[in-house]
């Protein structure tokens, strides 16, 4: 069975550098491979964010345009 960071200090007694160094090695493997997945979750929901921002723009701007066309009608006398 392997022992943790914890049970290895009990049997020696004593913290040393090393020990503290290796652990904080393992914490920031951990959180950089956090980093990364998030950050690949973040860039796919701000381009679906962009695309339906500009999607939404171009339909309002379609309909606000068909609403307030003006309507010239030419008659001959």
């Amino acid at each position: 069975m392997a022992k943790t960071a914890t049970q290895e200090v009990a049997a020696g007694g004593h913290i040393t550098r090393d020990d503290i160094e290796a652990r904080l090695r393992t914490i920031r493997g951990e959180v950089d491979a956090a980093g990364q997945n998030a950050k690949q979750y973040a860039l796919v929901a701000g381009a679906v964010v962009t695309v339906a921002v500009v999607a939404l723009a171009f339909t309002l701007g379609k309909r606000r345009g068909k609403k307030k066309r003006t309507i010239v009608e030419v008659r001959r006398v």
